[in-house]
């Protein structure tokens, strides 16, 4: 088990929590993080670029002039690609970028990336962070107090007062455990986790 120290938000240490060794402390494979990674921004893809091709631009099909004895290239539309106005060659059409890597990767990325922020004491547990109002101010203040810049945080459940505090700040992320992705672990320097996300990362992780 790894055992890491549980603070205060005014980062005074009020505990130990065990983090499991099949979560938090697996083998790196950065190429399994890579693979998630790349897949999640393709799926983050609009894909609706679009040009007209040759058959659909609008022009005349009637041969410009005839083929032979003008001294000049062959040609047999206005809507040739050649020309100023004609179709794209081989340009973009909507198409979907999105593809899903198997789900022991996604499952084996995440607790790479969760191992990585240990390792590198990057992770921070608390054990609650109440704000009294929904005040950007206060947010700013309690960061500074733990001295943090950068991070992402993950609470067990919706918060209404950190997630509307925190919008606006930037560098910083507020994110449901139910949403823990791997690109925004490895995006954010910092991961703080409040105390009950670890029992549910483990029931997520462990199924």
């Amino acid at each position: 088990m790894v055992v890491v120290d549980i603070y205060s938000l005014n980062k005074e240490k009020v505990g130990q929590a065990e983090l499991p060794d099949d979560i938090f402390n697996v083998p790196v494979k950065p190429h399994l993080v890579h693979e998630v990674v790349v897949a999640q921004l393709a799926s983050r893809r609009s894909g609706t670029a679009s040009v007209k091709g040759r058959s659909e631009v609008r022009g005349s099909t009637k041969k410009p002039y005839r083929q032979k004895g003008t001294g000049r290239s062959r040609m047999g539309s206005r809507k040739s690609p050649l020309l100023r106005g004609g179709g794209t060659i081989f340009g973009p059409k909507p198409r979907d970028y999105s593809y899903r890597p198997p789900r022991k990767v996604r499952r084996n990325a995440l607790k790479i990336a969760l191992t990585a922020k240990v390792q590198d004491k990057e992770l921070m547990i608390l054990n609650a962070f109440d704000l009294p109002e929904i005040k950007t101010k206060l947010f700013i203040e309690a960061m500074a107090g733990l001295d943090l810049k950068n991070a992402l945080i993950i609470t067990p459940e919706p918060n209404e007062n950190l997630e509307r505090s925190a919008r606006n700040v930037p560098g910083v992320k507020v994110l449901r455990s139910d949403g823990l992705n791997v690109y925004d672990v490895v995006k954010y320097r910092h991961l703080v986790l409040l105390e009950p996300c670890i029992d549910q990362i483990k029931e997520r992780l462990q199924k």
